[in-house]
C-alpha cells in the first residue's frame, strides 16, 4: 500500500511500464507422456505467478507451439482468460516460430495476437492417425487374442483390419472437435476475421503476413519491437518461466527412471512427427 501511494507522490518519476511474459513452448500433452510436454499442470503456476506478481501492464504469452492436444489447449486459454478477467490484466500473445493447430488455440488466450514475420500460423483443424498392422502380424505368425464386453470397445484396433463403421466413427467426432475449434476461434476473433471459412478452416497454415490477412493475427512485429512500440522504449518484462527441465537434467537427476520405456520413445517420436509438419 505505501508503494502505491509513493509513486503518486507528484515529485516521483513514473515506474517504467512492466510487462510479465510466459513462454509457452512445446507439444502440448496430459501428464506424464512426455517430459517436456506442455500442459496445464506445468503452466498454471508460471501464469498465477505472471498475474498476481506486482502490477503488470500486461501479460504476454510467448508462443512456439506445433500444437496437440485439444483438451489441454483449451484449459490453458481459459486459465489465462479467468485470470485476466480476475486481476483486470490485459493479454498479449505472440507467435515465435509457429502457432499452428493447439498452438493456435492458445494464442486466442490474447486479447491481441502478434507474430514474428517468420512464424507459421494457422491449421485450425483436427486430426487422428495410426498404423494398421494385421497382415504384418500375420506373416510373422502373430495370433491376435482380444476379449472384449461391449461390442465396440476394439474399435480400430491396428490389428484387426479396418472397419468402415469404426472409420465413420471416429470421423463424427473429428467434425465435432473441428466444429468446436471454429466456434472457439469465431468467438474469440469476432468481426477481426476476414478470410472465407472455406479457406480459414481447412486446417491450412500460413507464413504471418498471410494470417494477419485472413485476421487471424494482429499484426506481425518483433516481440521487443511490439512492446516498445506499445509501452513506450522504458518497458521492462520479467520472465515467468514453466518448470520443463531437459530430458537429459531429468535423467541425471533421477527423476525420470521410464524416459527409455518404449511409451515415452514413440511419444517422442509423434512430438517430432508433429514439429517435421511445419518444417521446424
Amino acid at each position: 500500500m505505501l508503494k502505491r501511494l509513493w509513486h503518486r507522490l507528484p515529485f516521483t518519476p513514473e515506474p517504467p511500464p512492466m510487462i510479465h511474459i510466459v513462454p509457452m513452448e512445446g507439444v502440448i500433452a496430459a501428464a506424464g507422456r512426455s517430459s517436456r510436454s506442455l500442459n496445464l499442470s506445468a503452466v498454471e503456476g508460471a501464469l498465477e505467478k505472471a498475474f498476481k506478481t506486482g502490477e503488470p501492464r500486461a501479460v504476454l504469452l510467448s508462443i512456439n507451439s506445433p500444437g496437440g492436444s485439444p483438451v489441454q489447449s483449451r484449459m490453458i486459454l481459459q486459465k489465462v482468460r479467468d485470470l485476466s478477467v480476475e486481476h483486470k490484466v490485459p493479454v498479449i500473445a505472440h507467435i515465435q516460430d509457429v502457432g499452428a493447430s493447439g498452438g493456435y488455440m492458445l494464442a486466442l488466450a490474447g486479447d491481441e495476437i502478434y507474430a514474428d514475420p517468420f512464424a507459421l500460423v494457422g491449421s485450425i483443424g483436427v486430426i487422428a492417425g495410426g498404423f494398421g498392422l494385421h497382415e504384418a502380424i500375420g506373416r510373422l505368425g502373430i495370433e491376435r487374442r482380444v476379449y472384449t464386453a461391449g461390442e465396440n470397445k476394439s474399435q480400430l484396433d491396428p490389428f484387426r483390419p479396418e472397419d468402415p463403421r469404426d472409420v465413420a466413427h471416429l470421423k463424427g467426432i473429428l467434425d465435432k472437435s473441428h466444429a468446436l475449434f471454429i466456434d472457439l476461434v469465431k468467438t474469440r476473433r469476432g468481426d477481426r476475421l476476414k478470410g472465407e471459412d472455406k479457406i480459414v478452416f481447412t486446417g491450412d497454415f500460413w507464413i504471418a503476413d498471410e494470417a494477419q490477412a485472413l485476421g487471424l493475427i494482429d499484426g506481425v512485429e518483433d516481440r521487443d519491437a511490439l512492446l516498445k512500440r506499445r509501452f513506450g522504449d522504458r518497458v521492462q518484462s520479467r520472465s515467468f518461466d514453466v518448470d520443463k527441465r531437459s530430458l537429459l537434467s531429468r535423467l541425471l537427476s533421477g527423476t525420470m527412471p521410464g524416459a527409455w520405456r518404449p511409451e515415452a520413445v514413440a511419444a517422442a517420436l509423434e512430438d517430432k512427427a508433429l514439429w517435421g509438419r511445419f518444417g521446424r
